[in-house]
C-alpha cells in the first residue's frame, strides 16, 4: 500500500486506522453486514473528511441488486458527499441501464449489482458512457485475475475485492501479482 500498488477500501464497520497519504475509497457497507445506518454513515464520512484528498470516492447509500431503489436512495446523498469534499460515487445495479442515470450528480460510477449483470453488456455500456463523460469507473467484488482483467478491459480505472482479507499472508502476494500483470491496462489501484 505504501508503494501505491494497492489501495484500501474502508467501511464504517471496519474500525481500522487509515495510514497517512494512503490511497483509499469509502464504501458504505450496504453489501454485506456493515451498514451502520444513515446517521452513523454520514458521521463516519465527516470524521474522515480530513482525508478526503486521498480518497478516490465515497459511495452513496445504495440498495444492492435494485437499480430503481438505489436511484431513489442515492440521489439525496450525492451532493452531501461532495459537500464533505469527497468525489461522490453512484452504485449502478441490475437494471440501471433502463433508468435515467444522474450523470451530473456523481463523479464516479461504481459497478455493483449481481455478477451476471456486472459482467454483461448493460454494465459494459454504462462503463463506456461514463468514460465518454470523463468519469472514473470502479468495479466491486473483483476477486480473481480473470475478473481484474475484465474490469480493466472494459475501462474500469479501479476495482476492489475481499480476496486478500481471507488469507492475507498468501493472497496479498497473489493479488499484487495480478495488479502487476494488468499494469499496462487502465487499472489504477485494486482496493481491499
Amino acid at each position: 500500500m505504501a508503494a501505491g500498488r494497492l489501495g484500501w477500501m474502508n467501511t464504517p464497520a471496519q474500525g481500522n486506522r487509515l495510514p497517512p497519504r494512503q490511497i483509499w475509497a469509502a464504501d458504505n457497507g450496504r453489501f454485506g453486514s456493515g451498514w451502520p445506518g444513515h446517521e452513523r454513515w454520514l458521521r463516519w464520512l465527516g470524521d474522515h473528511a480530513h482525508l478526503a484528498s486521498t480518497c478516490l470516492f465515497a459511495v452513496a447509500p445504495d440498495v444492492p441488486m435494485d437499480a430503481k431503489a438505489t436511484l431513489a436512495e442515492s440521489l439525496p446523498w450525492l451532493p452531501r458527499i461532495r459537500t464533505l469534499g469527497y468525489p461522490a460515487a453512484f452504485a449502478a445495479q441490475d437494471g440501471s441501464e433502463n433508468l435515467p442515470m444522474p450523470w451530473d450528480e456523481f463523479d464516479v460510477l461504481f459497478i455493483a449489482g449481481s455478477t451476471e449483470w456486472k459482467l454483461g453488456p448493460a454494465a459494459r455500456q454504462l462503463v463506456a458512457e461514463a468514460k465518454r463523460r470523463g468519469k472514473h469507473v470502479h468495479m466491486g467484488r473483483v476477486n480473481s485475475l480473470k475478473r481484474l482483467r475484465y474490469a480493466a478491459a472494459i475501462g474500469c480505472d479501479s476495482a476492489d475485492g475481499t480476496y486478500v482479507a481471507y488469507a492475507p499472508d498468501t493472497n496479498l502476494h497473489t493479488c499484487v501479482g495480478w495488479v502487476e500483470q494488468v499494469n499496462d491496462e487502465p487499472v489504477q489501484a485494486l482496493l481491499f
